[in-house]
């Protein structure tokens, strides 16, 4: 089919970059800003402006929050899908186990739980059924905080990265995982294109052509990040095995039910309640043991996770585990407690070789540990992606625009339009988001679906004024001005976001950096480096187009000079 083996690599790479580049550009973009997604959150959430908490006592701040826990009508409508008969009132559902989960980065609290419900599944072989139910404390005064606005950051942006929020049957999670394989592909097959790849390395021409920069860009970008795409690729793959091959469900699932009753023996931690109604022991005293342990074993003991199961009943276990900031191997070291007693029932033994791999691979992608420079390269890993695949779109463009015009296609400008639109319109989305956070009345009803609908109208418009402000790439003629605009817009918002939050909250960037509170500081400094990356940008894109114009103007001024002399 081809020449040689590198023009094939060539069209694989070529093909595979431009069709799943457009969700790859998602991936890296949302990905990067999901690094500081706690940060994020605290900006949109004015509520939650104070300092990281510790895990707070379970006795006198949990346990209250948890009699005033419900289920989440989300959940109950998606149960009551599965189950015969109607489910009972949200007030009549027994609390079977909760949960607790925190950060460094967390001034808040994540909380939720499981609610037994008496109903049969209407699947036989559906188990485990329950509805749940979460919702956020200030674990100061373990009050919830009002629902009212949408953790933009955790919340919207950070599932954005992986599943695209395409939730039915996870098609967003498999269309990701169909683009990092595709990627680790493209990333193979660039390394064999580029024969001179060392060189490539340290040459970027900015002074050159449109397309021979844009190539040269794209060859830098992906060549110092290669190491770090090639990484983050895999583990994201590994990370949603057991969705990509559910095998443990499906064809093993007798076997996974009976290995879930083996490991219920063999740890001491019960599988199913025992029936029998039993107070629980201190909690608190539990976690206390727990950091102990890890104190002996030289390990830091910030709490994680906290869980309890089978709450009032004499099988009732509760497990701690450690954050695990000190390291980047996602680990938790998990002590388990019985519930009526609170002796120590099991400790997590030590990892193999092979969970010891995807522990660190795994933290290594979701970088829970606490290091802040390391955290920041993250961000710049994620944003060179960005560049890489932005310029493989101009480079395509640019290299078959004049083909694609003399041939009469529009292939050319059709690319060109999602290209601004999932690149410059992106970001327009995003900002726009921020805005309409800032805008929108806190007492607003379903405030957090205008905020979502929001990002989503203003990407449709990006894609209209991408698609409409095109039309001089389909006559192979220069640089399309929806760059240009839409990167003025990208500039505008950015400063509007800041602007929006130093009116409506107080907390404009003299006060917080005064005060030394670099959550918000850092939110409203990257906002303004947004805008003037974004201004400079478009001053230069304004530059290219007026350059392109003269060079199409002088190559019709002389065809038309050719043909009068002939």
């Amino acid at each position: 089919m081809f020449a040689s083996f590198r023009l094939s690599m060539t069209w694989l790479h070529t093909w595979f970059g431009l069709v799943l580049g457009f969700v790859l550009m998602v991936c890296f973009f949302f990905g990067a800003l999901s690094v500081f997604d706690r940060e994020i959150d605290r900006w949109a959430m004015p509520a939650t402006r104070f300092e990281a908490q510790p895990m707070p006592s379970f006795e006198r701040i949990l346990a209250p929050a948890y009699t005033r826990l419900r289920a989440h009508p989300a959940d109950m409508a998606r149960t009551a899908q599965r189950v015969h008969g109607a489910l009972p009132h949200p007030d009549a559902m027994p609390l079977q186990s909760v949960w607790a989960y925190t950060t460094h980065r967390d001034p808040v609290l994540a909380v939720g739980g499981e609610f037994g419900i008496p109903n049969q599944p209407l699947d036989p072989t559906d188990e485990h059924l329950h509805v749940h139910g979460w919702t956020t404390l200030d674990p100061r005064t373990g009050m919830e905080l009002p629902q009212t606005s949408r953790k933009i950051g955790s919340e919207f942006f950070y599932p954005m990265h992986y599943s695209l929020h395409l939730r039915w049957k996870n098609l967003g999670i498999w269309i990701v995982g169909f683009a990092a394989l595709s990627m680790l592909a493209a990333l193979v097959s660039g390394v064999v294109m580029h024969r001179k790849i060392f060189r490539e390395l340290f040459t970027f021409r900015p002074e050159r052509r449109t397309q021979r920069s844009a190539l040269d860009l794209h060859n830098l970008t992906g060549v110092v990040a290669l190491p770090f795409h090639f990484i983050f690729a895999l583990s994201g793959l590994m990370i949603f095995a057991a969705i990509y091959f559910p095998v443990g469900q499906t064809l093993y699932k007798p076997v996974a039910k009976a290995f879930e009753e083996s490991e219920a023996a063999r740890t001491g931690l019960p599988h199913d309640p025992a029936g029998v109604a039993a107070p629980l022991a201190s909690v608190d005293a539990m976690v206390v043991a727990a950091q102990r342990r890890w104190a002996e074993r030289g390990m830091a003991g910030d709490v994680g996770l906290l869980t309890v199961e089978h709450i009032g009943d004499a099988n009732a276990y509760v497990s701690v585990f450690r954050a695990g900031t000190d390291r980047i191997a996602l680990v938790g070291e998990g002590i388990h407690f019985k519930g009526t007693t609170g002796e120590v029932v099991y400790e997590d033994p030590p990892k193999t070789v092979v969970s010891g791999i995807n522990e660190f691979l795994t933290g290594l992608h979701l970088q829970h540990f606490r290091h802040w420079m390391l955290r920041a390269l993250y961000f710049f890993g994620g944003m060179a992606g960005c560049v890489c695949i932005a310029t493989g779109f101009i480079f395509f463009v640019e290299k078959r625009k004049r083909q694609h015009a003399m041939r009469g296609l529009r292939g050319a400008r059709w690319v060109d339009a999602l290209a601004v639109t999932s690149v410059t319109g992106m970001v327009i989305a995003a900002l726009s988001l921020l805005v309409f956070n800032r805008l929108l009345p806190m007492d607003l009803p379903d405030r957090t679906y205008w905020e979502e609908g929001s990002f989503w109208l203003a990407w449709l418009l990006a894609f209209v004024h991408a698609a409409l402000r095109t039309s001089v790439v389909a006559r192979g003629a220069g640089l399309a001005p929806a760059w240009r605009e839409q990167a003025y817009a990208i500039s505008l918002l950015a400063i509007l976001a800041v602007i929006l939050n130093a009116v409506t909250t107080g907390d404009h960037l003299v006060r917080t950096l005064s005060i030394g509170y670099w959550p918000v500081a850092g939110v409203d400094l990257g906002l303004l480096a947004t805008a003037l990356i974004a201004m400079i940008a478009a001053r230069r894109l304004a530059r290219a187009e007026k350059g392109l114009e003269r060079e199409a103007s002088t190559q019709d001024g002389g065809q038309s000079l050719e043909a009068s002399r002939v």
